[in-house]
């Protein structure tokens, strides 16, 4: 019998050749995450130029938001069944495509029209990304640095997006918060179609759920239409709308009970790791987006920043969770067990959003933002490879599309929630403020205090969640 062994070169070139994806992977998702925020600084010039009104202007956010969310789900479903390499190239094609059509727009339609595409091209890239990560790395310790490597990138690139959105608005135009995504784009599909290796699926043409995966789109797209507040105005409509959501999803849950290859297998939610890391995630996640926000706000309107320094003032946050889930988040996983160092960074989320309530209308930045803001990062860095770590691993090999799927749709969902929520908040009181005589700094100081304390409450409730829904999961829910 003879005895073949893999020369040290080969096998130094193979995990080259894995980490190689892994930047490819996350050059993709990069994009997509930093279009859903690089758009926010730049909207004031949009609607200048374009000649939006204040509630058409809300489109060129929920024209991408909607189909992104919505067909998150689907996208990682279709992956496992035509090949995530093939879905993610197409993703990332059609949103490079549609990028360069908003970088040219001249009229609010085609805007709108070209997000729209830029969503679903989005969905499809970043639905797949997270289950390639787990299929590349299937050893646990290199696992964790791959997924705190990911992590680090999707943080990164939401805080990211606010500073590039207003360094490219002011130094250039509107319209290069876009263009700037062909560059990018055709290197990284280039790449990919070098680098990844190819997966051929399983075969979707036998008996795929397509009613299932109408419904389940259908219920997804409502939902965030719904959170975004896409829908117009008014408490009629929003239970209605809701009501529709929440029909779509109860049908949909029907059909996979009864289907014969259902689109969703109702057993993935019987692991309470998958199921309770997702239910943590929107809550931290509400909570941090509604930082981003609100904080962003608060420095503009209270402070007196402008785009570019609102931008800059937020640059430590992202380079802090670079620096901290590359270098030690997988190894205090290692070290200390995912759940325990996920409990230790909702604890500084938690603590982060409190101080953050104090902001006053005469504050300052080094002394009222950037000690919250720093506690905020460290807890996201802690909190968000071990939260990942922890959902992934609760999903079988055939699911693991559809629990990337699943765990970027609950962020989305998250985050959306978070945005409409504590938005709506602040504004209820700095109005209810500004009506009984309050002076208008003052009063929009008050409004972000109370957002900043029901996120902090969220927090909260996001770690007594953790606490008691993943205690001694990770070694047994597999």
């Amino acid at each position: 019998m003879t005895i073949t062994t893999e020369s040290p070169a080969a096998a130094r070139g193979r995990t080259y050749s894995r980490w190689t994806a892994l930047v490819v992977l996350c050059t993709g998702a990069l994009m997509t995450i930093l279009d859903g925020n690089i758009v926010t600084v730049a909207m004031p010039a949009v609607q200048r130029d374009l000649g939006f009104t204040g509630p058409g202007l809300a489109w060129v956010v929920n024209a991408y938001l909607i189909p992104f969310g919505g067909l998150l789900l689907l996208a990682g479903r279709l992956g496992d069944l035509v090949g995530r390499k093939r879905m993610f190239t197409t993703g990332l094609a059609l949103f490079t495509a549609a990028s360069v059509l908003c970088g040219v727009a001249t009229g609010r339609e085609v805007l709108v029209a070209a997000r729209a595409v830029q969503g679903v091209g989005g969905a499809m890239t970043m639905a797949v990304v997270l289950g390639m990560v787990v299929a590349l790395f299937p050893e646990p310790r290199e696992r964790a640095r791959a997924i705190a490597v990911f992590s680090a990138v999707g943080a990164a690139g939401g805080a990211l997006g606010t500073f590039l959105g207003g360094a490219l608005t002011e130094a250039l135009s509107w319209h290069w918060i876009f263009l700037i995504n062909l560059p990018i784009g055709v290197a990284a599909w280039a790449a990919a179609v070098r680098v990844l290796a190819p997966d051929e699926g399983a075969r979707p043409g036998r008996g795929v759920d397509y009613p299932g995966a109408a419904l389940v789109t259908g219920a997804l797209m409502l939902t965030v239409y719904t959170i975004t507040g896409a829908g117009g105005p008014g408490a009629v409509t929003t239970v209605f709308l809701s009501l529709a959501a929440l029909a779509l999803f109860v049908a949909f849950a029907v059909r996979q009970a009864r289907a014969a290859r259902p689109l969703l297998r109702l057993r993935l939610f019987r692991s309470r790791l998958l199921t309770g890391a997702n239910a943590v995630q929107v809550l931290m996640v509400a909570t941090m987006y509604g930082f981003q926000f609100i904080g962003a706000l608060y420095l503009q309107r209270v402070l007196g920043y402008g785009e570019l320094a609102t931008g800059t003032a937020f640059l430590p946050a992202p380079v802090l969770i670079g620096v901290l889930m590359l270098g030690l988040s997988a190894r205090a996983i290692g070290r200390f067990g995912a759940y325990r160092v996920l409990l230790a960074g909702l604890v500084l989320i938690v603590a982060g959003m409190a101080l953050l309530s104090r902001a006053p209308v005469d504050g300052g930045y080094l002394t009222d933002v950037l000690p919250p803001m720093l506690l905020l990062a460290v807890g996201f860095a802690a909190a968000m490879p071990a939260l990942t770590g922890l959902a992934m691993s609760g999903a079988r090999e055939e699911d693991v599309g559809l629990a990337s799927g699943l765990f970027n749709t609950t962020q989305v969902v998250g985050g959306s929630l978070g945005l409409a929520a504590l938005s709506a908040l602040a504004a209820a009181r700095t109005d209810g403020l500004l009506g009984r005589g309050a002076e208008a700094a003052a009063a929009t100081a008050e409004g972000y205090q109370l957002a900043f304390r029901v996120a902090a409450a969220i927090a909260a409730a996001a770690l007594a969640l953790a606490a008691t829904a993943l205690r001694d999961r990770a070694g047994r829910d597999r």
